[in-house]
Formats: C-alpha cells, structure tokens, sequence
C-alpha cells in the first residue's frame, strides 16, 4: 500500500513537472539568443554606438567619437572603444524578457510625437525562436523607452570608463572631477551597471599614485556592483 501511494504521488509530481515546463520555456529567452542596442545622435561624443547582450550578462561595445572636436586635457573624451564588457545577468535577463513582452521587436517603436531628438535607438534580438528590429526617438511603448533609456546609461558606464582610462594615462588630477561626476550619476541613475568598469575602478582603487579621494569614490562605486543592478 505504501509503495502504491508513493508511486502516485511520483506520477502526479513528473505530471506537474511536464505541464509546467513548456509554460517556464515561454518565458525565458532561448540559449544562444542575442540582443543588440544600436544608438546614433551626430550631435554627442560618441556619435555612434552598439552594445550587443547575451543573456548571461556577456557582451561587447563599440564606439565611435564622430566630428565632435577632441576634447583638451580640462575636458577629455574617451577615444573610439571596442572591447568586451560585462553587465549583471539580472540586466540582461530583463532586456531579454523585455524582447519576449515585445514580440522580439517586431512592432512599431516610435511615437511619432513631436519630441526633441535624443538620439535614434535600434533594438534588435536574434535567437531560435526569431528576431526583430525596432528603431525609435521616442517610444510609443512606456516600457520600450525606459529599456532604451536604460541601455542610453549603460554605454554612458562604458563610455566613462574609457574616459577614466584616459585621464589615468594623461591627466591624473583630473580625475578627481570625472569621479565625482561618476558617484553622481550613478546615484540618479545617468550611470547604470557599473559593473562594466570594474577594471578600471579596481585600478583606481589601488592605485597610490591617484588622489585619496579618487580611490575611496572608486571603492564607493565598486560597492555598487555588487548588488542585482550592478
């Protein structure tokens, strides 16, 4: 009797199991899917650039300065940048579910209102089950455009780092203003997933040659990534 009632009870639980299973699929990305944030505003430095995602967290940016005047020491943009990057796997879990709410991006993105331009965004998502573009200013869609508003943050993270970099290399005691701003921005969120310079800021950190100030606001902003929003 009590081997015929564990025997049910097994039965009912790979039951469970099986009807479960194709409903949890439908809701998480497919393995080997990628997605990729396209940005262009002539007006700003970096005029142009991509960040591609995986849903682990892996990626890679790539950046292009544009016409803009190169910067003097007292105010020094990052130079063009191709390099990997790493963001929070709780990040990219949710611009891949953000893709899957938005059938893949093939929808309208753009409102078409009469907005100031901010810069032209294409999200695209490539995987198993299918993939999509969609390009806005501004969205029509509330959860569209705080994603592109987000990743907008995220390359600016990125694009800092490149700038910290350079003043590390050039300019030392200017980074005493460029921390500051960073702490900031990643305080009200301008700079997001700041995971993604964690060399830098672990090289700033250490580094005694660097102003106290500047090594305990980079410890400050590694405190950051620790946590789910990097």
């Amino acid at each position: 009797m009590r081997a015929a009632v564990l025997a049910l009870a097994l039965a009912v639980a790979v039951r469970a199991l099986a009807v479960g299973l194709p409903a949890m699929a439908e809701t998480l990305p497919s393995a080997g899917s990628v997605f990729e944030a396209d940005f262009t505003n002539p007006g700003l430095s970096p005029a142009h650039w991509t960040l591609t995602l995986s849903r682990d967290g892996s990626g890679h940016f790539r950046s292009e300065r544009g016409n803009v005047p190169v910067g003097t020491l007292e105010n020094m943009e990052a130079p063009n940048m191709d390099r990997d990057i790493r963001v929070s796997a709780e990040f990219a879990d949710s611009v891949f579910q953000a893709a899957h709410r938005h059938n893949l991006f093939n929808e309208t993105c753009e409102s078409r209102m009469k907005v100031a331009f901010t810069g032209w965004k294409k999200l695209s998502y490539s995987g198993p089950e299918g993939k999509g573009t969609c390009g806005f200013n501004f969205a029509k869609d509330k959860e569209i455009q705080e994603l592109g508003d987000r990743l907008v943050a995220v390359a600016g993270t990125i694009v800092e780092g490149g700038r910290l970099e350079a003043l590390l290399q050039h300019d030392p005691l200017g980074l005493d203003r460029e921390t500051e701003y960073l702490v900031e921005a990643a305080q009200d969120g301008r700079a997001q997933q700041i995971v993604a310079i964690r060399g830098i800021l672990e090289r700033l950190a250490g580094d005694e040659g660097v102003m106290e100030r500047v090594r305990r606001r980079a410890r400050v902003l590694l405190a950051r990534t620790d946590g789910p929003t990097g």
